[in-house]
């Protein structure tokens, strides 16, 4: 029997999939030629109908799951493999944003403000309007020179009842996964933080873009183990990253039914 889709292929909170959703928040700012799909084989009966309408190549499919980490370098190796350097931009398709265009305004003007602090990954950091647990939470530091972006002190993903109450009032931000830098800094981050997953993708750095790939790709799944890129790669390396915060959009990941109800009621 089919098991249930995942939420990003849910029509939750329009006539849209939040997959959909997202990919028309996206095309606001950046072209569907510059965009790449990271999805897993398991669910291809659920994206399938969704990226149609999307160039094979645009379109990154991991043969099982092994975490954020994992599908963000697979989709970094690929852009290497096509562009030289540039400015990428991570979005998470199942989270929920109540102005499109105003977000993406945010995303543009943190990927200028990448010009003053090339070395920095910038985080989108939403203000928190309570002490969740199940979110990784971002205390911002001084301005970073003359740009909006502020420098992280602390980055702490899940923490305890007690800490994010501590969080929370001191006015710390969540983190919303949406994160910008140029391709150059963000590979040597996760090489930094994570050397044994981004040496293994190295392995087969040949096989990229042939005909070897599917088969060399799903030998190295099958060896990895799952990898979290806010765990394992942002909070152990705050000195790397800058936030920038969000002001005047609501958003939620609503990755729990009392957000999805939040979010409806508000």
């Amino acid at each position: 029997m089919p098991g249930r889709p995942p939420k990003q292929f849910c029509a939750l909170l329009s006539s849209e999939p939040l997959l959909i959703e997202t990919r028309r928040r996206v095309q606001l700012l950046i072209s569907p030629e510059h965009t790449l799909a990271v999805v897993t084989q398991s669910h291809q009966r659920f994206y399938h109908p969704l990226l149609a309408d999307i160039p094979t190549r645009s379109i990154v499919v991991q043969p099982a799951n092994r975490e954020t980490a994992t599908a963000i370098l697979y989709g970094l190796t690929r852009l290497r493999k096509r562009f030289d350097d540039g400015i990428v931009t991570i979005f998470p398709s199942d989270h929920h944003v109540d102005s499109a265009q105003a977000f993406m305004n945010h995303v543009l003007a943190a990927s200028n403000a990448i010009e003053t602090c090339k070395d920095k990954v910038v985080i989108l950091g939403a203000p928190a309007t309570g002490p969740e647990t199940a979110y990784g939470w971002i205390e911002p530091g001084g301005h970073v020179g003359l740009s909006p972006l502020r420098r992280v002190r602390t980055f702490c993903e899940k923490p305890t009842p007690e800490k994010a109450q501590t969080l929370w009032q001191a006015g710390c931000l969540w983190n919303t996964f949406v994160s910008i830098g140029r391709l150059s800094t963000l590979l040597s981050l996760m090489s930094s933080a994570l050397p044994d997953l981004c040496e293994a993708f190295r392995s087969i750095d040949d096989c990229f873009g042939t005909s070897d790939e599917d088969e060399s790709v799903e030998l190295l799944y099958g060896r990895i183990d799952r990898t979290d890129f806010s765990k394992q790669a942002l909070a152990p390396n705050p000195e790397s990253l800058a936030v920038y915060a969000l002001t005047g959009v609501e958003w939620s990941d609503i990755g729990e039914i009392e957000r999805l109800r939040r979010v409806v009621r508000e």
